[in-house]
């Protein structure tokens, strides 16, 4: 049975991309220029889930390290394709000590991305360029287009910052 996504009542309010290109990192895993791919499961066949079209945030079961964290998306395209994906874990890994960075299965879906914001402390993006997710624990630099925030995770720098892996679930 597909999860259900119910709007929250926290009061997210709508955010949109940010922070400038960043350069490339040296390698990876399989010694190619780029990022090192760290793991991500998630599971085959699963039904897409429905999603509401308003302008409404979605509640998430959200666990950094295996900890539940608080935490919602936000309501728009590449966070309700992000939705598509869910459950998801993926392994992080730190990106210019301020964000903590992985990779979904499959690049996210960025056509009508809101207009862009620079990234706070505890916003979860999508790095369209790299096709990562970018979870916050600083500030990040000025707007960018290529960077879409896709929601908010309520948990402290400090354990944004350590985080190794997120697991993020559909709320029922």
């Amino acid at each position: 049975m597909p999860p259900t996504i119910r709007p929250s009542r926290r009061g997210f309010a709508r955010t949109a991309p940010a922070a400038a290109p960043l350069p490339a990192p040296a390698a990876r895993s399989d010694g190619a220029p780029g990022t090192a791919m760290p793991t991500s499961s998630c599971p085959a066949g699963r039904p897409e889930t429905p999603v509401s079209e308003g302008n409404t945030s979605m509640d998430l079961r959200v666990a950094l390290d295996g900890r539940p964290v608080d935490a919602t998306l936000n309501d728009s395209p590449a966070a309700r394709d992000l939705v598509t994906l869910l459950p998801l874990t993926i392994d992080l890994k730190d990106f210019h000590g301020t964000e903590r960075i992985g990779y979904p299965p499959r690049r996210l879906d960025t056509d009508g991305a809101p207009e862009p914001t620079a990234a706070k402390a505890g916003d979860l993006a999508y790095y369209a360029p790299w096709g990562n997710l970018a979870l916050f624990h600083r500030d990040g630099p000025s707007a960018s287009a290529d960077l879409l925030v896709l929601g908010h995770i309520d948990a402290g720098p400090d354990q944004l910052a350590g985080a190794g892996r997120i697991t993020i679930e559909a709320a029922s």
